[in-house]
């Protein structure tokens, strides 16, 4: 693992051929390598984000995040950014496949780029992961405790359904990771979607830690749980080491 790295914003196509900012780390030794598009917890584009976004970095990847609430406040604080999508009722799943796509195009044309992509989200990011590997091709996929792929969302988030029925277009393996303590998801949520990719025949692991709940990997929150997160990071690390090289 080499740690010079270079970072900071830019500008990708992401839905309708719409400009919107993004944040990208980048290994600065030489080498063709895969790259992660890193998809934001609902509470925004947030520094703790865009240090996920450098640790794939540092650890060989090309990552990039785009900013899902470019469009609702430009410019805008993490946190009034979340409250004014989360006014407009969350970002509609089409936008969101078409910024992800953007940014999974961006990643491929890098000259270093060995052309494979996986995805990575928290939160409603982990839902829109599995979203984007039933829509996208990609090479792989980690949904990290993205809630209403199986059950209704509150009827605040009006843009987001259930995915369930999605499965069968899953393009790529999938790992989940989840917290025993969830309710969104809980762990019969995440048992009835691993029961269902069994029978369609999709690759996919899921491991669920005790003692967790939402957000375990959120270092800057109450709700992070050491041993689930650095166990949690191993396994991400392993997976797209695996389908990635």
């Amino acid at each position: 693992m080499k740690d010079a790295i270079q970072a900071g914003t830019i500008t990708i196509t992401g839905h309708a051929d719409d400009e919107i900012e993004a944040y990208l780390a980048k290994p600065l030794d030489p080498g063709s390598r895969g790259g992660v598009v890193v998809i934001h917890h609902m509470p925004g584009y947030d520094a703790a984000t865009k240090e996920i976004v450098r640790r794939f970095a540092v650890h060989g990847y090309h990552a990039v995040c785009p900013n899902l609430y470019s469009r609702e406040a430009p410019g805008a604080d993490p946190d009034d950014a979340a409250a004014a999508a989360r006014a407009a009722g969350g970002v509609p799943d089409d936008r969101l496949v078409g910024d992800v796509g953007g940014a999974a195009r961006y990643l491929r044309a890098m000259d270093t780029s060995n052309g494979k992509v996986g995805v990575i989200g928290y939160c409603s990011g982990g839902r829109q992961a599995f979203l984007s590997g039933c829509s996208l091709p990609l090479e792989a996929a980690v949904d990290c405790y993205g809630a209403f792929v199986v059950k209704e969302p509150p009827k605040e988030l009006s843009s987001m359904k259930p995915l369930l029925g999605l499965a069968s277009e899953l393009s790529c393996p999938l790992l989940g990771l989840f917290g025993a303590d969830d309710k969104f998801p809980a762990p019969d949520e995440t048992a009835a979607l691993s029961a269902e990719l069994d029978r369609l025949g999709k690759p996919h692991e899921f491991h669920t830690y005790d003692n967790a709940g939402h957000a375990f990997f959120a270092v800057d929150r109450p709700s992070y749980r050491p041993t689930a997160a650095v166990e949690g990071w191993q396994r991400v690390f392993e997976f797209f080491g695996k389908h990635l090289h």
